[in-house]
């Protein structure tokens, strides 16, 4: 279908018009080349029409106007791209990079440039939808591969060429994308769904040390994944998803092609087989990734007519909807009824049915798809127009949502504002003519859905399913469902029906399904007491929610179930910390090992000191083997999660007040870095032998963790990262007195990579922590591990501003105390030498700027417009105008500027008391102070709450306006800008 060129701006967007010319001068007004008049009055219309409708647009014309302007200048908004010609430009700017950041950067800023081209050739239609996901997919193909082409042969330069055993020959990564890239269909927005393989094992070669393939392409896949996942400054290329590989995030980054092939065969699942219908090659060896897409047909095609994949997409679509229910996603237009995953279903369900022999269904595009459909009489010609023209308004729904602020949602919008945009671009006058025209279109793809998919044998009884005791009828079924609702009601349920759908989905998932009799018959003792506890809750509807994908989760491990059926305290406190806390109830049932945890309440509810930790964990590794390395991890691993839920629920049920949880968690990491250290320290010496000072001595260990950012401040919140730098004084001309020598230097950056290595990878129980190394000298580009004095020089003569200001949150926490006490010093001299004010000022100020920029909330420029402190409007807590960063900005800017008079400023890593000493000193009146201090903590209190509901730090703007207002008017008095 092609939609109508826009109409004119309706009256309620027009306000819009005047502000955004307003913006667009301003921003023009600092460039003398850059001349408004150079414009048609088409290209005028055009940026009226286009930045009225997207923020992302407008905000990216506001910070690099000439972006703008040289699209204009050459033509690129008035014209399709001609083939290859995408790919050239991202070649050209992959090519130009010195260094992985500048990688990076040249990346974002070509992402940004062509996601403005599209958006604006969408909106003024002069791009049909085709083109538009044509050209993203392109975007994320070239944009994958040149960053592949560009780390490749600098990642063989460093650790050798990867030589296949059976072939003898060089050895690529193959690179596959899934799901909308895998069939050229990106939204404005999406994700990249990825999986990373190699031809065969075998070693580097040219390199002093070998490393083993597998080895070398998981590195060289994290760094891919380096260049273009993470937010900067800049932005991102594109969020990259690995979890569609086999054993999803727990599983190995980078397989062979032959243990891909072995676990399709062996494991694959039904929703595998789906989503490799597909899976396209995007970069990397197209040769090989030909080989392997030959070699996994078979799993995907079956050779006889496979109706089973109807009962497969059938399951998926319930889980689907319990999804949905759950989170409250009807308005979803991919996921909820009539949506665009409904229109893939059906075309997937023939592909998996009838592709094993019919090979014209082996096709990726579903438009294509259900043309084949129609073509060999699969479905009526009737049916597939509908389901055609269904899908492509949906599709440009989704684009108009996404278009308004660069966001990853499918959510119709909730404001007035954005509601009308989406009208708007979609060609209709207003929001109810475009509401009517999508329910209609979400109406017709449902009903022909139910014709391909539904269940034949589906009638209204059975949606009931769950309970025990009083509750044992209504769980075995053995009353109808208007009793079992009846009784759910009067037991205090709200919506006894969603209860009732909750229980049926519950029975009817796969892992019940092949649950053994025992189980069978634990799981009918225990959902009766689960459910009698539940309606003593307040909100005995939250608790069934978050409890039952637990059970789901446990049930072919009935001894789960046996524990909460004989501790009813117990399954009373897993109830209220679930109730309480989705965070919680989504850790317990990922990592059901926790339950044990809620066999005592009074451990539960009260985590251990420091010492008491630190003694703790000790304790728990002396009683495992040294040389069994995955028990160790399992141990620290297991660790972590038990006493992170202590501190969970410590903080809900109030014992513990927000800045104790915070120490807890910072004393916590403190203690598994200690023990990691400590077990990479003894397996790198027992490979190599002890490293040596200058003088002679031998390092023990000569070497520091550094914590940055949230855990340097002591303000760790839940499941937050860890900013590390790695720090040692070894020689790095001597040698280790081992078996194998090697200079200190090498010996310390393994070091480095072994820590890094035990924490972050994943097992059964995840990961320790994710972490983040960027602040290091150079960032990314600088070397894993600096020596002491190699700090200190690029500290006193490269860093930038941004870098002494992190280095004011930055402590030791954990090492060798004789390096750590040299570390206190060099801080101490860096952030304690004079500065110019005014340039500090500025320069403090111009990257608050673009922090604001880029990651603050775009409807309210980062809580700087007039809206910004509106009832309902969105206030990002930690990014916007006022909120914790710009806290974090002016004590930083404050330690930077008086410090080498008040050298008292740098004893402290934390906010609250630097605030302190600032007070103390004069240097900030002590009722701002205190201000600063109050609104500090009940911001992230604020945090803490969200994350602990799984939210995002985004809050109505009306609720600190106030103290939004007073950090605002001191970041003005101290000259800030």
């Amino acid at each position: 279908m092609r939609l109508p060129l826009p109409l004119e701006l309706p009256a309620s967007l027009q306000p819009l018009v005047v502000r955004n010319q307003q913006f667009l001068r301003d921003a023009v007004a600092g460039h003398a080349d850059l001349d408004l008049n150079t414009w048609t009055p088409l290209h005028r219309q055009q940026f009226d029409q286009v930045a009225a409708a997207s923020d992302f647009v407008l905000g990216v014309a506001q910070r690099e106007p000439a972006m703008l302007f040289a699209l204009i200048a050459s033509g690129e908004l008035d014209r399709r791209y001609a083939p290859g010609e995408l790919r050239g430009q991202i070649a050209a700017a992959a090519q130009a990079a010195q260094s992985e950041d500048e990688l990076a950067r040249n990346l974002r800023r070509q992402r940004n440039r062509h996601q403005l081209r599209i958006i604006w050739r969408d909106i003024t239609r002069q791009a049909e939808l085709g083109e538009t996901c044509r050209d993203l997919s392109d975007l994320a193909d070239a944009a994958i591969d040149e960053a592949y082409q560009w780390l490749y042969p600098r990642h063989c330069q460093q650790f050798g060429t990867p030589i296949g055993n059976r072939s003898g020959q060089p050895q690529h990564m193959v690179v596959l994308g899934m799901g909308k890239l895998g069939a050229v269909e990106l939204n404005l927005s999406s994700d990249i769904d990825l999986i990373f393989a190699f031809p065969e094992g075998g070693e580097t070669e040219g390199v002093k040390r070998s490393l083993e393939n597998q080895e070398f392409f998981t590195r060289l896949g994290q760094r891919l994944i380096k260049a273009l996942d993470p937010v900067t400054v800049d932005g991102f290329v594109f969020r990259v998803d690995m979890r569609l590989r086999p054993y999803g995030s727990a599983g190995a980054l980078v397989l062979s092609f032959n243990a891909l092939e072995q676990y399709y065969q062996d494991q694959g699942r039904d929703w595998e087989r789906y989503a490799m219908i597909k899976a396209r090659v995007v970069a990397g060896d197209q040769a090989a990734g030909a080989q392997l897409q030959e070699m996994l047909k078979p799993f995907v095609y079956r050779r006889y007519l496979d109706f089973s994949a109807i009962e497969a997409l059938r399951t998926m679509k319930q889980l689907i909807q319990q999804e949905v229910r759950r989170k409250g996603m009807a308005d979803n237009i991919k996921l909820g009824a009539g949506g665009i995953r409904e229109v893939e279903f059906i075309a997937q369900a023939f592909q998996l049915i009838h592709g094993g022999r019919d090979l014209s269904l082996q096709l990726r595009p579903l438009l294509k798809v259900l043309a084949i459909l129609e073509g060999q009489g699969y479905l009526p010609p009737a049916v597939v127009a509908e389901l055609r023209e269904g899908y492509e308004f949906l599709r440009y729904t989704e684009h108009a949502i996404q278009a308004i602020a660069d966001r990853q949602t499918q959510m119709l919008p909730d404001s007035e504002l954005d509601r009308e945009r989406v009208a708007y671009m979609l060609g209709f006058a207003d929001w109810q003519s475009f509401h009517d025209q999508l329910m209609y279109w979400r109406g017709r793809v449902d009903w022909h859905f139910r014709q391909v998919i539904a269940d034949p044998d589906e009638d209204e009884g059975e949606g009931e399913l769950v309970v025990g005791g009083e509750w044992s009828p209504l769980w075995e079924q053995a009353q109808d469902e208007e009793a079992a609702g009846r009784q759910l009601e009067e037991a205090g349920f709200k919506q006894p029906t969603e209860a009732l759908r909750r229980l049926a989905a519950l029975r009817a998932s796969p892992q019940l399904r092949s649950m053994q009799r025992i189980g069978r018959e634990r799981l009918d003792a225990f959902i009766p007491r689960l459910l009698a506890q539940a309606v003593e809750h307040d909100n005995p509807d939250l608790v069934l929610e978050r409890v039952l994908p637990l059970v789901e989760a446990v049930a072919r491990r009935s001894a789960y179930l046996v524990l909460l059926t004989e501790n009813p305290g117990a399954l009373r406190r897993l109830l209220t910390l679930c109730a309480a806390s989705p965070w919680i109830a989504e850790q317990i049932a990922r990592y059901p090992l926790l339950l044990d945890e809620l066999l005592n309440e009074g451990r539960l509810f009260s985590p251990p000191l420091a010492p008491e930790l630190a003694a703790e964990l000790r304790e728990r590794l002396t009683r495992i083997p040294e040389d069994d390395l995955e028990q160790q991890m399992e141990a620290l691993r297991h660790f972590k999660l038990a006493h992170s839920l202590r501190v969970a629920a410590s903080e809900i049920s109030g014992n513990l007040p927000l800045m104790k949880v915070s120490d807890y968690l910072t004393w916590l990491a403190e203690a598994i870095l200690d023990q990691v250290l400590a077990l990479a320290w003894r397996q790198t010496v027992a490979r190599h032998g002890q490293p040596r000072r200058s003088d002679g001595s031998l390092c023990d260990p000569g070497f520091i963790i550094i914590g940055y950012g949230k855990v340097g401040g002591l303000e760790l919140g839940h499941g937050s990262d860890l900013d590390l730098v790695f720090i040692h004084d070894g020689d790095p001309q001597a040698e280790t007195d081992g078996a194998k020598p090697i200079d200190s230097a090498q010996f310390f950056t393994r070091l480095g990579q072994r820590i890094i290595h035990l924490l972050t990878t994943q097992t059964n129980s995840g990961q320790l922590y994710d972490v983040d190394m960027r602040l290091r000298p150079s960032g990314a580009a600088g070397l894993l591990v600096s020596s002491l004095g190699a700090f200190e020089r690029y500290q006193q003569s490269e860093a930038w501003t941004w870098e002494h200001q992190a280095l004011v949150r930055a402590r030791v926490l954990v090492g060798c105390k004789q390096v750590a006490t040299a570390f206190e010093g060099v801080r101490a001299k860096v952030l304690g030498q004079p500065r110019d004010l005014g340039k500090l000022r500025s320069e403090v100020s111009e990257m608050r700027a673009k922090m604001r920029d880029n990651l603050g909330t775009k409807a309210t420029l980062a809580g700087t417009a007039a809206n910004a402190f509106d009832t309902g409007v969105p206030f990002d807590i930690k990014q916007d105008a006022g909120g914790i960063v710009d806290i974090e900005f002016m004590v930083q800017y404050a330690a930077l500027a008086w410090s080498h008079e008040h050298p008292a400023i740098l004893r402290w890593t934390d906010n609250i008391r630097i605030l302190e000493e600032l007070e103390q000193a004069g240097l900030m009146p002590a009722s701002d102070a205190v201000l600063l201090r109050e609104v500090y903590k009940a911001f992230r209190s604020a945090s803490h709450r969200q994350a602990l509901q799984k939210q995002a730090g985004v809050i109505d703007a009306a609720q600190f306006a106030d103290e939004r207002r007073q950090v605002r008017r001191i970041w003005a008095e101290l000259g800030l800008t």
